[in-house]
């Protein structure tokens, strides 16, 4: 979360953008805002204020409003874009308004992000956007602040978006802090990915990767395998994958009662790869040991009934067991859902299983396009936490394995500290257990060639990009205990 939203959950604080009293319903009544632009303001708002996720929100705030077709995109494109390029928005803003934005009251701060994203970086009118958004302000926090924001909005308005880049890179104290600004990810973030890049010798895609981050995904869907056929358009690389052919996805994944739900591209290559890493032998025994929210679950519930094979699912979190439960519901395989510590779970069950994919709980850099506000809530000093228990994790549920079982270890970040040096880390003074090569398994799995460059360290890890496989970046080790 930025220090903006800490900030605005302290409470009321009279700052310059703020008239000091809440508007008038005449005002109120005076000062309609479209319906859209209002679902994205709530959105953001609740972002800033209670640390929501916006691609939890969204959904029920779009229903609730009635919004549907083009103002239920219109909603999702304002909200989403706003979040993911909060640092820069807020670079213009602050030149635009000749003051920090720390100073600017957070509701009015939110509302002129809204305006400039669609000023910017949409085909929204510059006088309609400007408009909504000096109404959305007077609704929320008086006539004073709407003739504040009308001047910013009106400024930044008076320069095109490549305009405002040149000036507040301008000022920019490294080539880091320049791409940060122009592709509004932080700095650290740029560092991590680009020495991942590096690592398979192509840190010149940095660029087109922090571009793809920015860019809306494409809406994917599995068929689970056996339950379900895939439709068109067909997606290039899982045989499950396919595209949405426009309208609410969700209608298509009730028609299916299930069976057909939204998953990325990524996900579903590195849960068949699991699956694809070996024959199956009928009567194998799988677990799931970090399930929730569930998707990679059910694919290999209905993998696990095709081939014959049972399925153990665990999720710490009960909110997210539910989840999972609900997502296997559609298969009619029994799958026992544990609440437990990841660790102590699979302490408890040593040899127990032929297949365990662990989806370890990441900084999820992987899936900034899909997560808009992630990217402003990580920190550099959150990483060594979640490396210490991706180790313990990984280090636990191979033990949990049987001999000649193999262990699928995926993270939603591509971030080296967190893939490859938590396997090397736990290998390191393992001699029972041996990397596969995940390149070629899932070249395997996958219906079409893909690009999977092998790291320079020699390592068979797999690491899929947003750039270049269209999916989130999704990293995979497969892992097999020697008999």
């Amino acid at each position: 979360m930025s220090a903006q939203g800490r900030q605005d959950r302290r409470g009321p604080q009279r700052r310059d953008g703020g008239s000091g009293h809440r508007p008038s319903p005449r005002d109120a009544r005076a000062r309609e805002v479209q319906p859209a632009r209002r679902v994205a303001y709530d959105v953001i708002r609740a972002v800033s204020t209670s640390d929501a996720y916006a691609n939890l929100l969204l959904p029920g705030a779009i229903r609730e409003a009635g919004l549907s077709g083009a103002d239920a995109a219109l909603a999702t494109e304002l909200a989403y874009g706003t979040l993911r390029r909060i640092g820069t928005y807020d670079a213009i803003i602050a030149q635009a308004a000749g003051r920090a934005t720390a100073s600017i009251d957070p509701p009015v701060l939110d509302a002129l992000r809204l305006g400039v994203h669609q000023i910017l970086a949409t085909r929204v009118a510059a006088h309609a956007a400007v408009n909504e958004s000096v109404n959305l302000v007077a609704r929320e926090a008086g006539r004073g602040a709407s003739g504040f924001a009308n001047a910013v909005l009106r400024a930044v308005a008076a320069r095109t978006e490549d305009e405002w880049l040149d000036v507040v890179t301008a000022a920019a104290r490294s080539d880091d802090e320049r791409l940060g600004l122009r592709f509004a990810h932080p700095v650290w973030i740029i560092r991590a990915l680009r020495r991942a890049l590096a690592a398979e010798g192509r840190e010149d895609e940095l660029e087109a990767l922090l571009a793809a981050d920015n860019a809306a995904p494409e809406v994917t869907l599995v068929a689970l395998p056996g339950l379900a056929e895939p439709q068109e358009p067909r997606r290039p690389y899982a045989p499950t994958a396919f595209g949405s052919a426009g309208g609410d996805p969700g209608a298509v994944v009730s028609a299916n009662k299930g069976r057909v739900r939204v998953q990325d591209e990524g996900s579903q290559l590195v849960a068949l790869a699991l699956v694809g890493a070996r024959p199956v032998a009928p009567g194998e025994r799988w677990l799931d040991l970090c399930a929730g929210p569930g998707g990679k679950t059910a694919l290999l519930a209905a993998e696990a009934l095709r081939t014959g094979a049972t399925l153990d699912a665990n999720e710490v979190v009960p909110a997210r067991a539910g989840l999972v439960r609900k997502a296997v519901a559609p298969v009619p395989l029994h799958v026992d859902v544990a609440e437990e510590d990841g660790r102590i779970l699979a302490a408890e069950r040593p040899g127990a299983y032929d297949r365990i994919l662990l989806d370890a709980p990441c900084t999820g850099l992987g899936a900034l396009r899909r997560r808009p506000e992630a990217r402003w809530r990580k920190t550099a000093a959150d990483v060594p936490e979640l490396a210490a228990l991706q180790e313990e994790l990984l280090a636990s549920a191979l033990g949990a394995l049987r001999p000649g079982g193999v262990l699928a270890y995926v993270t939603c970040s591509p971030h080296l500290a967190e893939t490859a040096a938590v396997v090397r880390t736990v290998l390191r003074d393992r001699d029972d257990i041996e990397e596969l090569d995940a390149r070629e398994v899932v070249r395997s799995v996958s219906e079409a060639p893909i690009d999977l460059p092998a790291p320079a360290s020699g390592a068979g890890h797999a690491q899929l990009w947003p750039h270049r496989h269209g999916t989130d970046a999704m990293f995979l080790s497969l892992l097999r205990k020697r008999a």
